[in-house]
């Protein structure tokens, strides 16, 4: 009898644990609430950042959020989450999707669901211009680099740098600031936010470099709870909606193309991630 009734509460107990995963549905929360909302990270520009003369948050991601409001016909609410939170925010239920330079990782996929990717990001690593001998990503082999704590740069940093030492930082201007301090050799990050740290630092005491190869080529994708196909499938319809009407490529040059501070040409589709 106690072994019946023991293994009925374990029972119970697992389909506990595995109810929030099972029964996720998304949608149905947002009809019932009547607004979208998406997780983001408010201070990675052109991603999410706070436009400086609206106050509110804007980029490239944040088109993408509004684009699945729209399709849902309902408003957009972005909470604002850290590096670290952007994950256990979306288990928790604290938001319907992020979209929080998400980068692909098979951990995280264990995790949680990715859509189509939205962008592709080439991490690379940033030394200051006084080190000579630092001129690839392999010359910080031993050393101490820095990147912003729970990112898919520190993993890629701990795994394609032999014997490395990362240090991390709550946000990228506590990783560059140990830098340009001399207590890191290298700072790993997306090569989109390097490339405006190397140009805001060209004139200052402490110029900086950008070590070629790049370290690792990283999709980044929506994250959607485990299971929820549902929302996946509709986060998904809304990408590659926007890909075959020419609006991914539009807001991708809204952002990153000629005339912004990146000049940078799209060379990726929104596709499925091959993990």
């Amino acid at each position: 009898m106690k072994t019946t009734i023991a293994s009925f509460v374990a029972a119970v107990g697992l389909a506990a644990t595995l109810a929030p995963t099972a029964q996720a549905d998304t949608l149905a929360d947002i009809k019932a609430r009547g607004k979208f909302i998406c997780g983001t990270m408010g201070t990675a520009e052109p991603f999410s950042f706070q436009d400086p003369k609206t106050r509110g948050i804007v980029g490239y991601e944040v088109d993408m959020c509004q684009a699945v409001a729209d399709s849902l016909g309902v408003p957009l609410e972005l909470k604002l989450i850290a590096v670290e939170a952007r994950i256990p925010e979306l288990i928790a239920g604290r938001v319907d999707v992020v979209a929080a330079n998400l980068g692909w990782s098979p951990e995280r996929a264990q995790q949680i669901d990715y859509s189509h990717q939205h962008f592709v990001s080439l991490q690379k690593v940033l030394a200051r211009d006084s080190e000579k001998d630092l001129k690839a990503p392999a010359d910080l082999a031993g050393k101490r680099v820095s990147a912003v704590r729970g990112s898919s740069s520190e993993q890629g940093a701990r795994k394609n740098i032999p014997n490395v030492e990362p240090v991390t930082f709550k946000d990228p201007s506590g990783a560059f600031l140990a830098l340009q301090q001399g207590k890191v050799s290298g700072f790993v990050a997306s090569e989109l936010m390097l490339v405006k740290l190397k140009q805001q630092a060209a004139g200052s005491a402490v110029p900086v470099k950008i070590l070629e190869p790049a370290l690792f080529v990283e999709p980044w994708g929506m994250g959607v709870r485990k299971g929820d196909r549902a929302m996946l499938d509709q986060v998904n319809k809304v990408l590659d909606g926007m890909e075959a009407s020419g609006q991914a490529a539009k807001t991708f040059d809204k952002w990153f193309g000629a005339g912004t501070q990146f000049n940078m040409k799209r060379d990726f589709s929104i596709e499925a991630i091959k993990g």
